[in-house]
């Protein structure tokens, strides 16, 4: 499992909306469901852009699925949140 932090905040609906493979119902639970096919993975999406991924086994496996998977949520970008500053 890998966590990651796109620094965006997403527009969940029009993304369930636009991509068979997003299922957003916020009633049942606060994150998009994006199962990629091929590598085999499944990514839990938030608002913030906050992002877990899951259901992979190799670093090159999940470089590809966090690849393919940021070129499609970019679309749905609605602002860039900075990443915080480290003290």
């Amino acid at each position: 499992m890998v966590s990651a932090d796109l620094h965006a905040v997403i527009d969940l609906y029009a993304l369930s909306k636009d991509v068979k493979a997003v299922d957003y119902e916020p009633e049942q639970f606060p994150g998009a469901i994006f199962k990629v096919a091929e590598p085999k993975a499944v990514l839990i999406l938030f608002k913030n852009g906050k992002m877990i991924c899951t259901g992979t086994n190799t670093e090159a496996n999940i470089k590809k699925v966090l690849a393919y998977a940021a070129k499609i949520i970019s679309k749905y970008v609605i602002s860039l949140n900075p990443p915080a500053e480290k003290k």
